[in-house]
């Protein structure tokens, strides 16, 4: 029989959890139409209103390998060409989102690709698509998804815009592995009410024999990631 493992033994600090067997991956750019279509809600009568703040966060650590790396890249520039994107945004309650795209790593290894950008037609989903399309894709040390939420979390701070929901989509292709303990900065987003999403990666089966495979890694997001009021 399975042992049946509580919340701390399924997300301890540096994502060490027994191998459970493996599970196919959500893409980035399909999850994130699918989405905004749905979830487009009501701002707040303030300056510079937005349905929406979203900090899009990607995995650039070295575990990632290039088709990877091109899957998270590429799936949110054909998202943000999706006519279907734009149709979801025009409809909300303002009729325009905020968004700022990240790409992360290990503790403190973070990189703006795109900074906070207002987003309210199609050409300015355009415009935003040809900035991420036209730069390179980096790469850096380490993976520490606590550390992307936490960064995350504070560009919320200041940004110039104010929407009733704030969102950190997160995606990567392993779990916890540097930094704090990713329960202790969910919960920290969680206070302050910003919703986390999880959009696991993992296009080739998994290396069982290392000491930080997880699987299957979409449980382990579910479990240790993601959390608030409609996170998937």
């Amino acid at each position: 029989m399975k042992a049946v493992l509580n919340e701390a033994q399924r997300c301890p600090l540096n994502g060490r959890t027994p191998n459970t067997g493996c599970r196919g991956s959500i893409p980035a750019g399909a999850a994130l139409s699918a989405w905004l279509v749905l979830a487009a809600g009501a701002a707040a009568a303030q300056e510079a209103p937005v349905d929406l703040e979203l900090v899009l966060a990607v995995d650039v650590s070295r575990s990632m390998d290039l088709d990877e790396l091109r899957l998270q890249r590429e799936g949110y520039v054909r998202a943000f060409r999706n006519p279907l994107v734009a149709n979801a945004i025009r409809y909300g309650g303002t009729g325009r989102i905020a968004v700022t795209y990240v790409e992360w790593a290990g503790p403190g290894e973070h990189r703006i690709i795109a900074p906070w950008t207002g987003i309210a037609n199609a050409v300015d989903a355009e415009d935003f698509a040809e900035l991420l399309a036209g730069d390179p894709i980096g790469n850096m040390r380490g993976t520490s998804i606590s550390g992307a939420i936490a960064f995350g979390a504070r560009l919320f701070n200041g940004n110039g815009f104010h929407g009733r929901r704030r969102l950190i989509d997160v995606s990567g292709d392993g779990p916890n592995k540097d930094g704090v303990p990713v329960l202790a900065a969910r919960q920290a987003a969680l206070e302050r009410g910003i919703v986390i999403n999880g959009l696991p990666i993992q296009l080739t089966a998994p290396d069982l024999s290392g000491p930080f495979e997880i699987v299957p890694l979409d449980i382990y997001y579910q479990d240790c990631v993601i959390g608030g009021f409609g996170a998937f």
